[in-house]
């Protein structure tokens, strides 16, 4: 069992949704053969003011020497410990229509330390088909024990999803349907709408708000939607 995580403060929201971009930066660093980098330059690449990216990275403890920067295999290792890559995490998903199919498919859809244990969908001609080396179950079937559940459903049926989900003690929930769902305490849900995500892209276009990325956000003049806060 993992042993606990201590951090010098709590994590905000925007923090937590920037620190696997900086994760990102610093394997691409990594994968360089670079071991120091600084937040000026995680700052250039994240899109974002290095002050910004040093008030994030602060939450994690100390990392970095003024003047020295950040040892990058340190900063890579402390970034996956807060984001709970040191875990280890079962997942299921239900519904295998073309989002799901394309989700399990993908070589970035799990992180390091969860593993895909389980398919579920009503369909009588995708059950007992083989999508990346998983057997879809049927969904009358019991709900095999996980950590994280993904909905892939049409909205009508995303509640009825949650609710079984939630009753065989999943934690958390990735909700890809367009639709709020109802859960109760203790229980972790985040949803990804792409429609929603569209739309705030394009105010920021339309707008002209929001700091600018570097490289072809910054030609595009897009706004960059990792802001600070």
């Amino acid at each position: 069992m993992a042993t606990p995580r201590l951090r010098a403060r709590k994590l905000s929201e925007p923090t937590i949704a920037r620190l696997p971009v900086y994760q990102r930066i610093a394997e691409g660093w990594l994968a360089r053969g670079q071991n120091r980098i600084d937040s000026r330059q995680i700052a250039e690449l994240a899109g974002v003011t290095a002050t910004t990216v040093r008030r994030d990275l602060a939450g994690l403890g100390t990392l970095g020497t003024r003047g020295a920067g950040y040892d990058v295999g340190v900063l890579n290792d402390r970034i996956g410990e807060a984001l709970g890559h040191d875990r280890k995490y079962d997942v299921i998903v239900v519904g295998l229509g073309n989002l799901g199919r394309a989700l399990v498919n993908s070589t970035n859809f799990l992180i390091r330390g969860a593993q895909l244990v389980a398919l579920y969908d009503v369909d009588p001609g995708v059950v007992g088909t083989e999508i990346a080396g998983h057997v879809v179950r049927p969904w009358s079937d019991p709900i095999v024990p996980a950590t994280v559940g993904v909905i892939c459903v049409p909205p009508e049926a995303a509640q009825e999803v949650a609710d079984k989900l939630v009753k065989a003690k999943v934690r958390g929930l990735l909700n890809f349907a367009p639709q709020v769902i109802t859960t109760p305490l203790g229980t972790a849900v985040h949803y990804v709408d792409f429609s929603i995500e569209l739309q705030i892209l394009m105010y920021h276009l339309n707008n002209g708000t929001g700091p600018l990325g570097g490289g072809l956000l910054h030609s595009l003049g897009l706004a960059n939607p990792l802001r600070g806060s």
